[in-house]
């Protein structure tokens, strides 16, 4: 096991990327982060718990062990913002979602540059090397970047969000016909939905999502509320609730899975 990526490989289509879930902080990054950073309060907390039905899809998981506070993996490496004119976090954010800074000494240019070569870099080496391998195997892919956010930030969104907030790049990171497959298994569910509205997918969905090459990449942001007993310290896992959230999600990516297959030739 790494201390930056985990890959964990299975034979299918299906990959769930998750780039939030770490909590771990090298030495140099901890002490340079305030009181306030070293809590990780962004973290997607419990991905490999909530996505513990997809074992019956047989998926690759390749998850992330360090706090985004480190990197955000999901950021344009670039730092080019992603939803421009809107508030947002940075490559290495400098403040929490709500806008609270998270740093003593807050990194420059040449210290982000570091965290790219050591800790951006690995994650998608290991990310790229999977699609290759599972596009190889299977002739096309399927990338489920898996993301949970808090319901409430009021910095970042209006009002509450919906539970599910599936983003495929305004369509283009996903063939029509997978989008469409998706949306609506998703419209089934009791859920409260939208699509491609605030969060259209990061960087990793609009990068790797190449419909022409047999890639659909498709990003589900969740609401923590929707599985955790509160949106806040301890963040405890509440599977009463996670079981609906997880018939939905397991509903939308069987949907999506057989939809791309179809479109492919490669009946499941």
């Amino acid at each position: 096991m790494s201390d930056i990526v985990t890959v964990t490989r299975g034979p299918s289509p299906l990959i769930l990327s998750m780039p939030h879930p770490g909590t771990g902080l090298p030495p140099e990054v901890a002490a340079a982060l305030n009181d306030r950073g070293r809590l990780v309060e962004d973290t997607d907390w419990h991905m490999r718990q909530v996505y513990a039905f997809a074992e019956t899809f047989q998926p690759t998981i390749v998850e992330a062990r360090l706090s985004r506070f480190v990197i955000d993996l999901n950021r344009d490496p670039s730092g080019i913002s992603l939803y421009p004119g809107q508030a947002t976090t940075e490559l290495v954010p400098t403040t929490t979602f709500s806008g609270e800074p998270i740093w003593n000494t807050a990194p420059d240019a040449a210290e982000i540059e570091r965290r790219k070569r050591l800790y951006f870099q690995p994650y998608h080496d290991a990310l790229s090397a999977e699609i290759v391998r599972v596009k190889a195997a299977n002739g096309f892919c399927l990338l489920w970047d898996c993301h949970s956010i808090k319901s409430v930030i009021p910095r970042l969104f209006p009002d509450t969000l919906p539970t599910l907030n599936l983003g495929t790049n305004s369509g283009a990171s996903c063939a029509p016909e997978v989008e469409a497959a998706a949306v609506n298994a998703m419209v089934g569910q009791p859920q409260t939905q939208i699509a491609n509205g605030r969060f259209k997918g990061g960087w990793i969905t609009r990068h790797y999502g190449q419909p022409a090459n047999h890639v659909h990449a498709i990003q589900m942001e969740k609401a923590l509320s929707a599985y955790l007993a509160a949106e806040e310290a301890p963040w405890r896992f509440d599977d009463p609730k996670a079981a609906a959230l997880q018939s939905a999600l397991s509903a939308i990516i069987e949907a999506a899975l057989d939809a791309a297959a179809k479109l492919e030739g490669k009946a499941q």
